[in-house]
């Protein structure tokens, strides 16, 4: 069984975590710090860590700092900090993902499900989703036997958005993933790409593609 710790030294946010996180089958390990987290990560197998970022004894990003020293596991970080430096440094010192407080414990749940999945998805190089097959190793992509062909950039987007197939994804966040906090040039560069993605998969019979959720972003659509 997946074996989840989550640490937070509100006890009210951790019941509440803990308590979704159960009713999805996962098995709980709670720690109030992250000095008990680091005890636990030591004694037993743990194969994800959701961690506040303002704790007592050690903080979050001490004890994200400590698990990507030690163990390979995914972070997510759920801080009530939403300012951009406070999670360009959560990235920095290794986190995964980042939700702000307050939010909503199905959006927890969905973001620990594709964690889960993409760290899954590094450890065999490659992510199914639809009929399309993506070796992250060899940057290739296949669609029923076929090879499609992208450039690193549309590879980039497209596995981002398969990673987390229920997500959707903002102009900004896509930039931020794919061309990193500095970058300076039009945020319509995403349309573009996006554009182009769609273009290949439909003439390749993909039975995915990318929706525009308006006023929103993106996400990807996965149909028969």
């Amino acid at each position: 069984m997946v074996r989840i710790l989550i640490t937070d030294d509100d006890p009210n946010i951790l019941e509440l975590i803990s308590l979704y996180i159960r009713n999805e089958g996962y098995q709980v390990v709670k720690a109030k710090d992250g000095q008990e987290a680091i005890e636990h990560l030591e004694k037993e197998q743990i194969d994800l860590a959701i961690i506040d970022l303002m704790m007592p004894r050690v903080d979050g990003y001490e004890l994200c700092q400590e698990i990507r020293q030690y163990y390979k596991i995914p972070v997510l970080m759920v801080t009530a900090k939403g300012e951009t430096k406070d999670k360009v440094k959560g990235f920095q010192l290794g986190t995964d993902d980042y939700v702000v407080k307050p939010f909503d414990p199905l959006e927890i749940v969905m973001r620990v499900k594709a964690l889960l999945r993409r760290y899954q998805v590094e450890a065999s190089h490659e992510l199914n989703v639809g009929n399309v097959t993506m070796n992250t190793s060899k940057k290739e992509i296949q669609v029923e036997g076929g090879k499609l062909t992208m450039p690193l950039k549309e590879f980039d987007l497209l596995y981002t958005m398969a990673s987390y197939p229920e997500q959707i994804f903002t102009r900004n966040q896509l930039i931020e993933r794919i061309w990193g906090m500095d970058y300076e040039g039009d945020d319509r560069t995403i349309d573009v790409h996006i554009k182009r993605i769609r273009d290949k998969l439909s003439r390749s019979n993909a039975t995915v593609s990318i929706k525009t959720v308006r006023g929103l972003g993106y996400k990807i659509e996965v149909f028969e």
